[in-house]
């Protein structure tokens, strides 16, 4: 199917018209206007990822410096790469448990700038204590022995990098054929997204996490099973990202044993390797593990979107409800051949799912959603043929969708013409619709895959 922004960039070229006396003519008369709206789409995404990176460095960064000062709020590096960094070094350089108070006083100092202190009403609550797997410290061994800001300011464009490889390869796992104009106009939207955004500027490990696990949905698409279980075995160092995904790959190596089983043997290899290296690194490390996530959970008294948006028990219904869903829809489509429709819409489904129901809301974790925004976007002239209702749906999820934008090209407007104090007073602007997102876009899926469940034709 054509995408909806096909006529400004995504599509090919169109078909060359029969030749004219003047040889430039064909030229002039279809190719020239194909390649000003090109331009034109180009043009608008650069403007529009100008934009919500103007709106983070210039409103919402000193917006928070401005209330750190008035609070009293200490600032540090706020690298969330650094608890990692520091915890793998002193677990591998010198022996020392990462799990362990005295590691988590040192990682505060280095994160905040200064240890938190209980007695303070305004310091943060989040202990930033090392709550990953021990095996993480094998991923950031290379870069242990040099200086943290060297780290950090290579891990910025390392960051970026992964965020476009994430989107060409998403887009070749689901099968989606742009223009090289169309991939430079989605990479463009992609990293000048709010959730893009704030994973570069945290330096959040969730951006490797949605690169290792779209390299792995390529890889799964070209056949390459035991590429793919490494792949995901890696991804495991946020575990609650990837664990419904790894439910729904169970069910379908199942649905074709004899063929898949190297997906299976892969991952089980590898992950058996990394527990058994962390081991004999830290012993008993996954009880410390647990302990540490446990406090975790406590001390950001993190909640999941769906909780958010209900209650702690409608919330946990919900939750509960969408997961039993999941994993009868991967039973029923467990037969489906990597890289077909139905395939990817459940790989899509169970990511958007997952978004909703993980016990925290960071908008950087919607990096999760690029699959299912690649197939809504691809297949929207079949699936808004379902009637009015589901194309009122698409328009009001386009909107929130395109909101951030609209918020911070405003924003960027106000800021030459109003006070500096007046523009960050409207930081929550680009932010309005942020936990709505996931769950517009779930809806969406979860039609087309009932639909598709029920062959039933568009009318």
């Amino acid at each position: 199917m054509s995408s909806p922004l096909k006529g400004l960039s995504f599509g090919t070229l169109a078909p060359r018209r029969a030749r004219s006396a003047d040889p430039l003519a064909g030229s002039a008369t279809s190719r020239q206007p194909r390649r000003h709206r090109h331009t034109l789409g180009v043009a608008l995404a650069l403007l529009v990822a100008a934009s919500m990176w103007f709106y983070v460095q210039g409103v919402l960064i000193p917006y928070q410096k401005t209330d750190a000062v008035r609070y009293g709020r200490p600032r540090g590096n706020l690298s969330d790469l650094y608890p990692r960094w520091l915890g793998a070094q002193q677990l591998l350089l010198y022996r020392r448990d990462p799990y362990s108070q005295q590691v988590t006083r040192e990682i505060q100092i280095g994160y905040y700038g200064r240890e938190l202190d209980p007695g303070r009403r305004y310091d943060p609550k989040d202990q930033q204590g090392f709550a990953y797997p021990v095996y993480v410290a094998f991923l950031l061994a290379p870069f242990l022995h040099l200086d943290f800001a060297l780290v950090r300011t290579a891990f910025t464009w390392v960051l970026a990098a992964f965020i476009v490889a994430t989107v060409l390869l998403w887009t070749k796992a689901l099968g989606w054929q742009l223009s090289a104009r169309g991939k430079a106009i989605f990479v463009l939207l992609v990293i000048g997204s709010f959730p893009a955004a704030q994973g570069i500027k945290l330096q959040q490990l969730t951006v490797l996490v949605s690169t290792l696990v779209a390299a792995a949905a390529a890889a799964l698409a070209a056949g390459w099973l035991a590429l793919a279980g490494l792949l995901l075995a890696l991804s495991t160092i946020k575990p609650q990202l990837v664990l419904p995904l790894l439910i729904f790959l169970l069910l379908w190596v199942i649905g074709d044993w004899t063929n898949r089983w190297p997906l299976l043997a892969s991952f089980s290899g590898v992950m058996a390797c990394l527990v058994a290296a962390s081991q004999w690194v830290l012993p008993g490390w996954i009880g410390k593990f647990m302990v540490a996530l446990g406090a975790y959970r406590q001390y950001t008294g993190g909640v999941s979107i769906l909780v958010t948006l209900l209650s702690p028990v409608a919330g946990i219904i919900g939750t509960a409800g969408l997961l039993v869903v999941l994993v009868i829809l991967g039973w029923k489509l467990r037969h489906a051949p990597a890289g077909s429709p139905s395939f990817n819409l459940m790989l899509a489904l169970v990511l958007a799912v997952t978004v909703l129901v993980i016990p925290t809301w960071a908008p950087y974790n919607q990096l999760l959603l690029l699959p299912a925004l690649i197939l809504l976007i691809r297949d929207w002239r079949r699936l808004t043929r379902l009637g009015p209702l589901l194309r009122l749906l698409y328009l009001l999820v386009a909107a929130l969708v395109a909101w951030p934008w609209v918020a911070t090209l405003y924003l960027s407007a106000a800021s030459f013409f109003q006070p500096a104090s007046v523009v960050q007073s409207g930081w929550t602007l680009p932010l309005r619709t942020s936990m709505l997102i996931p769950f517009g876009i779930m809806v969406l899926l979860g039609i087309d895959a009932f639909w598709q469940r029920a062959e039933m034709p568009p009318p």
